[in-house]
Parts: structure tokens; sequence; C-alpha cells
């Protein structure tokens, strides 16, 4: 029998020792991200995979709201976070810092995400767009790259919170491998 583990058992960081380990050299840039229910979720992902820090910009919802707290479950005392009224600004900053941006996003000249995983170990600033519009196109043509998740179905996008999933997740395997 292969017994389901108990939350303790999980043997789980605290709160002060996630904070005080060195993080994987990842920022999220969220963009005008109208769900408070996605904010919070991109926060327990952000914990959940380690990030150096979380950006919000336009018309994201900040910390503490309930609809935030309802999904990121403790994340936004953890995972260091801002909010930017300009985030070209940041990304012009983020790339003094050696970070190299990336859009999350479906243009004429793209990079698969698995194309990603081939590239070298280096620091990454991650935008991740409106539910409706996506990344606005001037964050856009302030990117290193804009990386598409490849898709086999019949819709056009993932849920902005699962495609955070499975682009940290994707990052995040070259720091542990």
């Amino acid at each position: 029998m292969n017994k389901k583990l108990k939350l303790w058992e999980l043997e789980r960081k605290s709160p002060e020792e996630f904070k005080s380990q060195p993080k994987f050299p990842i920022v999220i840039i969220l963009d005008d991200i109208r769900s408070l229910n996605n904010v919070g979720s991109f926060f327990r992902t952000a914990d959940a995979f380690n990030v150096t820090r979380v950006i919000l910009g336009g018309i994201t919802a900040c910390p503490p709201h309930k609809d935030i707290r309802k999904t990121a479950l403790g994340a936004t005392e953890t995972v260091e976070w801002s909010y930017s009224e300009n985030l070209e600004q940041e990304l012009v900053a983020l790339r003094k810092e050696g970070f190299t941006i990336g859009a999350i996003e479906q243009t004429e000249q793209t990079t698969l995400l698995q194309e990603v995983a081939a590239f070298d170990i280096k620091p990454y600033a991650l935008i991740f767009g409106n539910e409706v519009n996506g990344v606005r196109q001037e964050l856009v043509d302030l990117s290193d790259c804009v990386i598409e998740i490849p898709q086999f179905g019949t819709k056009h996008s993932f849920n902005v919170s699962v495609c955070a999933g499975i682009v940290l997740w994707e990052f995040c395997k070259k720091f542990i491998d």
C-alpha cells in the first residue's frame, strides 16, 4: 500500500526558512491580471517553485485581499513582491541586473517552451498577461524572447495561472537537475 502523507509528514520549510533560502533566478511579472484568484494562484505557484520575486503591474490587485488570500494560502507572506506603476521601467532594470526578459505569449515569432529548456541556465523575468488580451504589445516589444506553450486541442490558450505552472516547472527543472 502507498500511504498518503499527512501535512505534518511533508516536512515543509517554515516561512522564515523559506525566506532565507537562496531563490531560483526567476522573476514573475503580472501584467493586468484581472482575477484575484489568479493572482493568488501565482503567489502559491511562486512559493512552490522558489522564485526570486513577483512584480505586479497595471490593474493587477495587490495583497492583502481575501480573494487573493483564498488561493495563495499564505504565499503572499513568503514570496517577495512589489507593485510597479511602470512595468517598462522594471524590464529595463531587470535587464541591467542580467535577466533575460521572456513574454509568455503567442506572436509571429515565438520560441516553443520545450526549446527554451535547451537554453543555458540564466536568470529570466517572465511576463504573464491579462486573461483576455494577453501581454501588452509594449512589453512584448521590450522582451528578449516570446515563449509559447505548444497546444494540441481546439482552444488557443490556457488559463493564465495554469500557464504559469507549466512554464515555471520547465524553468525550475534547470535548477534542480
